[in-house]
């Protein structure tokens, strides 16, 4: 694995710093094989990207959700090696979207080390826009299922309306999916024992967020292909 070309490169005490962890955590992660090792740059000093911190961001969740070290080993095993860093936040979602909602009261510091990185006084007035975190007399309650995206939409060149407006999308037709999945599968398990339908669920829940996510990013990126190839053309609507 490389490292990302368009960040500067991350020590070892850089990437344990942005991922909330201990350098020797970083270490023992990489001799278990859970982390890539770091590209070697001048004087040997290992240089870490942000697949680094994509992939400890994921074991942080994986461990949230009760996993044991070797079922988080078994699961990464599972992994293409060479997934950038987006692939592993979509990963990362996965998994955090099988969990219940988990609101917490935390501190600054800990509002910035759930984070990953620096947060300013606009950063944490954008996170509080967004519904992601509440100021409250000890800190801040934070939804921890959506931290990690808000973070990121931080950096997203998109106004605070648009990335408002986006969200408005996303819900109306999520919901509108999954009141008509959940449609579909009442007719499959109506006749079927309680346990039936309580098992059935725990194993359609992760199966149908993938497929969502596959869906939606499919489409996504057809859209936005044939926008870019409409706007490239000459009278496009993006030329000029």
């Amino acid at each position: 694995m490389t490292t990302d070309t368009e960040e500067p490169p991350l020590t070892i005490d850089e990437l344990a710093a942005r991922a909330g962890v201990t350098v020797r955590t970083v270490r023992f992660y990489g001799t278990k094989g859970l982390l890539p090792p770091p590209v070697l740059g001048p004087r040997r000093v290992g240089h870490y990207g942000r697949e680094h911190l994509a992939r400890l961001a994921l074991i942080e969740e994986l461990q949230h959700q009760g996993m044991t070290l070797a079922g988080i080993e078994r699961y990464l095993r599972r992994l293409p090696p060479d997934l950038s860093a987006h692939d592993l936040a979509v990963h990362r979602a996965v998994v955090a979207s099988w969990a219940p909602d988990t609101v917490e009261t935390i501190t600054r510091e800990e509002l910035r080390r759930r984070a990953g990185r620096p947060l300013g006084d606009e950063d944490v007035r954008r996170l509080v826009a967004m519904g992601v975190v509440r100021p409250v007399d000890d800190g801040y309650e934070a939804d921890l299922g959506l931290l990690r995206l808000g973070v990121g939409l931080l950096d997203v060149p998109l106004s605070q309306e648009a990335i408002f407006a986006a969200r408005e999308v996303l819900l109306e037709h999520s919901r509108a999916a999954a009141r008509a999945l959940s449609q579909l599968f009442r007719g499959e398990v109506a006749e079927r024992d309680a346990r039936d339908v309580r098992s059935l669920s725990a194993h359609m829940h992760p199966l149908v967020v993938q497929a969502l996510l596959t869906a939606f990013q499919r489409s996504l990126k057809e859209e936005l292909g044939e926008w870019l190839a409409a706007s490239s053309e000459p009278g496009g609507s993006g030329a000029g």
